[in-house]
């Protein structure tokens, strides 16, 4: 099974891509940073125009000032707040107005934004749980939804970031996998309806990259763990006790400079998904570690995967 996997991999990433990009839009969402920012600026390298959502436009918003300080007709910057209706609804329009040939549509829809956070099911709130649905799901399925029929009539891409949580849960990340598991359902039912219509639906799930991106943060994980135990009952810490909830964030914050460092195995995929004639219906940038477990906890029967990676868990 897994030689069957790796083999298949290996031989997709011999078709040749499409010959050029011009001509071409892409839209992609999160463009303040991380991935969205790299990608914004490789797919404009390589001729595409580009429609970068930023959520930040105002003078906080470095990342934005950046892709138009680039002063480029191909290099289009938006305010889009993924979990806005309006900023979204304005979003569409602006790209009808600005495509040469607007009946002809958008070629690639990438959604990217999103947020993470970290918390025990029991020290989670329902509210944690809802914010960050909103942007990492809702938000896809929002702005997936209003550019579909632009999409449509180019035969385009939709290509939609998750993460290796998507596939494969970790503890106390329970609010971040509910959300990617739900983008890639809703991913998957996408890409059955769109079939018939030519359309071709992506899913990029990246394993840690967490020193790269930015979503996590010191400052960021300490303002989360006083919200999180501030939020607790008072059984919750008696019972887990303060001793624990410490070590808790204090592993949280070794993950700041983890993962890997270099953006360019996701932004090599994304642009893969959105250029190749036959692009795999799922991409897994992530070192080969995290490869091996993620067929390990999707393939094998769950108690073995989590006795094997799960400190307590038993047969």
């Amino acid at each position: 099974m897994f030689l069957f996997s790796f083999g298949y991999c290996h031989l997709k990433e011999r078709v040749p891509v499409l010959a050029q990009a011009e001509g071409k839009a892409v839209l992609i969402t999160g463009c303040d940073k991380g991935f969205g920012h790299a990608l914004a600026k490789h797919l404009h390298a390589k001729g595409f125009t580009v429609f970068a959502g930023c959520l930040l436009m105002d003078e906080n918003g470095d990342g934005a000032r950046e892709l138009k300080n680039m002063k480029s007709d191909r290099m289009k910057v938006l305010q889009m707040d993924v979990c806005s209706d309006q900023e979204v609804a304005q979003a569409v329009d602006f790209v009808k107005r600005t495509l040469k040939e607007p009946e002809k549509g958008l070629w690639g829809l990438v959604n990217n934004a999103g947020v993470s956070t970290f918390g025990e099911v029991e020290f989670a709130s329902l509210d944690n749980y809802k914010k960050v649905a909103e942007v990492n799901l809702w938000g896809t399925v929002r702005v997936t939804k209003a550019f579909l029929p632009l999409i449509r009539r180019a035969k385009g891409r939709v290509v939609n970031i998750t993460s290796m949580l998507g596939r494969m849960v970790s503890p106390s990340r329970s609010c971040y996998c509910v959300s990617k598991f739900g983008v890639a359902a809703f991913s998957d039912c996408l890409r059955q309806e769109m079939y018939r219509w030519g359309v071709r639906v992506i899913l990029v799930e990246p394993s840690n990259f967490v020193a790269a991106t930015g979503i996590l943060t010191a400052e960021g994980i300490d303002k989360q763990a006083e919200a999180l135990w501030a939020g607790a009952s008072d059984t919750v810490r008696e019972d887990y006790g303060g001793e624990y909830f410490t070590r808790h964030v204090a592993m949280m914050k070794s993950f700041v400079n983890s993962g890997l460092k270099d953006m360019s195995l996701v932004v090599n995929d994304i642009t893969d998904a959105l250029t190749s004639p036959c692009p795999n219906n799922r991409y897994n940038p992530m070192e080969t570690y995290w490869w091996v477990r993620l067929q390990v906890m999707t393939h094998l029967p769950t108690a073995i995967a989590d006795w094997l990676y799960i400190p307590g868990a038993t047969l």
